[in-house]
């Protein structure tokens, strides 16, 4: 069955800027992460108590193109402008997964006041040589299932399975959309920022830190650096799991719900 998602436009600097939405309650914004392949259904298991608003950043999945952006300020821009638009009628609760949890950190670091909550789901933006993250380019097409969730069978259900020329098209012009933005994104730094730990400093939101423990992309082992640095942090870490938590263990979203309703 299909969920009954809202989809609201702006307008934002001058990006068609898509934004659905379901649920009622608290707003939650989510940021997603460097593709949009597997989709938003995840937010059903927080609809029942949050109003979650998931919008495709700039140049990526429903929004349209966004040729200005030239690294990640001109999103944490896009971010506080597309605030500004939403209007809420009270604080949101910030969710980043992902390159998503990197746009999340700098964002709450400089408009913290702007949010309740933060959650922060297997978070790029660190680039610490200790513990690196397996380069994208160096992943084989068909090997990023098993790279994106500990079973793969759970990430392969996003790809094409090649019996559609048509979808597999699709499939493979909507990547080259979304890497060409992730590119701009990660020229300066790769993805991240070398003085992220001084953004979490700045972070006086209670943050829950949620990781697979198998995450092939992101390493879990991370994570003690990122508890470090954030203020009022606490951690979910979640046994035989790779980089999609929500969708491989959904059962996951009633902890970051309690959380983010307590």
């Amino acid at each position: 069955m299909a969920l009954n998602f809202e989809t609201l436009e702006y307008d934002i600097g001058g990006v068609r800027t898509v934004v659905k939405a379901i649920g009622s309650g608290k707003p939650i914004l989510f940021l997603h992460g460097a593709a949009t392949l597997e989709g938003f259904d995840f937010a059903e298991g927080l609809a029942d108590r949050f109003r979650v608003l998931l919008p495709s950043h700039p140049g990526m999945g429903l929004s349209g193109p966004a040729p200005h952006v030239a690294d990640i300020s001109d999103m944490l821009l896009h971010y506080l402008n597309l605030m500004d638009a939403l209007d809420l009628p009270e604080k949101p609760h910030l969710m980043g997964f992902s390159m998503g949890g990197w746009m999340a950190t700098e964002l709450a670091a400089i408009a913290r006041e702007r949010f309740d909550k933060l959650v922060l789901i297997a978070p790029a933006g660190l680039n610490d040589p200790a513990h690196p993250a397996t380069p994208l380019n160096a992943i084989a097409p068909q090997d990023f299932p098993g790279y994106l969730s500990h079973d793969s069978a759970v990430a392969a259900r996003f790809f094409p399975d090649g019996s559609d020329a048509a979808v597999a098209e699709s499939f493979s012009a909507d990547r080259a959309r979304e890497g060409d933005l992730v590119g701009r994104l990660c020229a300066p730094f790769g993805m991240g920022h070398p003085n992220l730990r001084r953004f979490m400093a700045r972070i006086t939101n209670p943050t829950l830190l949620v990781w697979g423990e198998q995450d092939r992309l992101l390493p879990a082992s991370q994570a003690p650096i990122w508890l470090e640095n954030l203020r009022d942090a606490q951690f979910l870490s979640v046994p035989e799991t790779g980089h999609l938590v929500p969708q491989e263990r959904p059962e996951t979203l009633k902890t970051i719900g309690d959380f983010l309703a307590t």
